[in-house]
């Protein structure tokens, strides 16, 4: 049984439901302090990991000392999740989060 077009019915514009995409919002990694890992050592995971100089390292390693966490990259939750995953390799404690700021 075949159903001829002019029979088949489209419901009105009005009556059909979008899913409004929200913006992408990026994905942050942020690592906490901890009690183990030496500052030198810290910087040292920032550097040869993420690339930063000595500078931005020790920037973000004393905010992680000092103010107990520090954001660390941005990106997609794929990338934050691979950057997580590389701290934990590291011997840091990281979680991702998205940046709603």
């Amino acid at each position: 049984m075949s159903v001829a077009p002019s029979e088949i019915t489209r419901p009105e514009a009005a009556e059909e439901t979008f899913a409004v995409p929200e913006p992408d919002v990026p994905w942050v990694t942020i690592v906490h302090n901890d009690p183990v890992n030496l500052m030198s050592y810290v910087t040292y995971v920032f550097q040869s990991y993420f690339g930063y100089s000595k500078e931005i390292a020790q920037k973000l390693m004393m905010d992680v000392h000092h103010k107990g966490r520090a954001v660390v990259s941005s990106g997609t939750r794929e990338a934050m999740e691979r950057d997580v995953q590389a701290m934990h390799e590291y011997g840091l404690w990281a979680t991702l989060q998205q940046d709603r700021d």
